[in-house]
């Protein structure tokens, strides 16, 4: 056989595999397509009309409702939901490329320690793309992480979430602090919008503005997706006029002050920010409105032009002026000097802070600790300090879960669940809704 015909043997597929490819001609598509054409039969030479099948949309992860099986109950003032199993599921985000899945557990998720993402791994607790993993595997672009977790939200306020106004496409509130605007960590069926979705008979909320969960005051939450594209646009283009009210330490000064100080994640795990040279750009307006000596506190309006987490609280801790009870970014924390006034923060002090939360952030214990009584131990007679606030809502009771042997936690002081500050006022193109101002934004305060 000559080497002309084993070439051209060889360009001849034998067999066609999922990556094969058979070069066609246009003259043999035309012949398919006429033979096709053919073949057709008219529906009008049917006794019956041909059925349409109809394929059906794949189910997404994303699409899954289980808030109609959400028991909610109500005890020592707080708004509690029963336990309950719940995988979680999310596609990879961006800064988890290229890290092992232990890595990304342990220092983005704050809710639980190291060795519990290692027992949960060994478990098959943790998935990805629905099948178990080792501990040192990379995460890909498209990946789906999963953890399936036996559920006990946080308790969150009891207070109502009042309705401002409402049509066939928007829904304005005066949020409660205390309760988180969407699920979120360990919040899920404790939010606004699940909350609301449950009391109203409502499908599908999609809140135009976020408020902190100890934020309380104006949110405007669009009924449908096109309605919340417009809001969206309007947010964006910065047509909407937003005011706060707050209330601060110290005597604040009478002239208005326009902090522009950039504004950058110290830690997303911990959800802290600060004023860092490498933020991004954020601009706050503040005027003071009363001032009272015998608590030496000042109520003021915020303005904020940009829209950046936690943007009030951070300018009013730069500015020297911090919200009287804030919880992260006040005057009471064990912490609170690595938060210079006036001053950016290096990443060496960004460290520093980020150890100090860490360890004021104690771990929820169970069966995977090597000693699971240390931390009962630790809370026996245990008393609730205020000086480090955070720990108010992670102080463990001694008692456990039987189904999953998690430690519990005390009901957090009702006090702890809010800070001084409150969205009052939001204005836009031929609208705008106004709240009543709470009662520590005008009690025992004189005029300037």
């Amino acid at each position: 056989m000559s080497l002309d015909q084993i070439q051209k043997m060889a360009a001849i597929p034998t067999k066609c595999n999922d990556t094969d490819t058979i070069p066609i001609s246009k003259s043999d598509n035309e012949k398919k397509r006429k033979s096709r054409d053919d073949n057709v039969v008219d529906d009008t030479d049917r006794p019956y009309p041909r059925k349409i099948r109809k394929q059906q949309k794949k189910m997404d992860f994303r699409d899954m409702d289980d808030l109609p099986q959400a028991e909610y109950y109500f005890e020592h003032g707080l708004r509690k939901v029963k336990s309950y199993y719940f995988v979680y599921q999310a596609y990879a985000k961006g800064r988890w490329l290229g890290r092992s899945i232990l890595e990304v557990f342990t220092q983005e998720f704050r809710d639980r320690n190291e060795q519990y993402y290692k027992y949960a791994l060994e478990k098959g607790l943790i998935t990805l793309n629905g099948k178990p993993v080792e501990a040192d595997t990379v995460i890909q672009n498209s990946d789906v992480v999963g953890h399936k977790i036996h559920r006990h939200e946080p308790p969150v306020t009891d207070a109502a979430i009042k309705i401002v106004y409402q049509s066939d496409d928007l829904l304005v509130i005066d949020k409660p602090g205390g309760i988180p605007v969407h699920p979120a960590g360990r919040y899920r069926h404790n939010s606004v919008v699940h909350v609301l979705r449950k009391e109203l008979d409502i499908p599908r909320l999609f809140p135009s503005n976020r408020l902190d969960r100890l934020t309380s005051g104006l949110m405007l939450i669009a009924k449908s997706s096109l309605k919340a594209s417009h809001m969206e646009h309007e947010m964006s283009s910065g047509n909407i006029r937003k005011e706060y009210i707050c209330r601060v330490d110290g005597e604040f000064p009478t002239t208005e002050i326009i902090c522009n100080e950039p504004i950058k994640t110290i830690s997303h795990k911990l959800s802290v920010n600060y004023v860092h040279p490498d933020g991004k750009p954020s601009c706050t307006h503040f005027n003071r409105i009363s001032y009272d000596a015998k608590t030496n506190t000042s109520v003021v309006r915020c303005k904020p032009i940009t829209g950046r987490t936690h943007q009030i609280r951070v300018h009013l801790k730069y500015l020297g002026y911090p919200i009287g009870n804030d919880p992260l970014y006040g005057n009471t924390t064990s912490w609170a000097t690595n938060l210079h006034l006036g001053q950016s923060m290096s990443d060496h002090d960004a460290k520093q802070l980020v150890d100090k939360l860490m360890e004021a952030s104690p771990f929820q214990s169970g069966e995977w600790d090597q000693q699971p009584q240390a931390a009962e131990k630790k809370t026996e007679g245990a008393v609730v300090e205020f000086t480090d606030k955070t720990k108010l809502l992670e102080v463990e009771s001694g008692e456990r879960c039987p189904d999953c042997s998690v430690a519990l936690f005390v009901d957090p002081p009702k006090e702890s669940l809010f800070i001084w500050l409150h969205a009052w006022k939001y204005q836009g193109p031929g609208w705008e809704y106004e709240t009543e101002l709470p009662d520590w934004a005008h009690a025992t305060l004189s005029s300037p």
